[in-house]
């Protein structure tokens, strides 16, 4: 069976194999809305800025 050394090592592999999944979760769900979400509004800061130099 394990030794007490290879029962911590496994438990430390799967600390850092189960962080790594919610990370990779995480960054796959927030950062497309986020990117998207600075696109959507410098788009309107220009289009914004657009219409006032229009106006002038």
């Amino acid at each position: 069976m394990f030794t007490f050394e290879q029962y911590l090592g496994f438990l430390a592999f799967l600390a850092i194999l189960t962080m790594g999944f919610w990370l990779m979760i995480f960054l796959v769900s927030i950062l497309p809305y986020w990117i998207g979400g600075a696109l959507y509004e410098n788009w309107k800061l220009k289009r914004e800025a657009k219409r006032k130099n229009e106006m002038k």
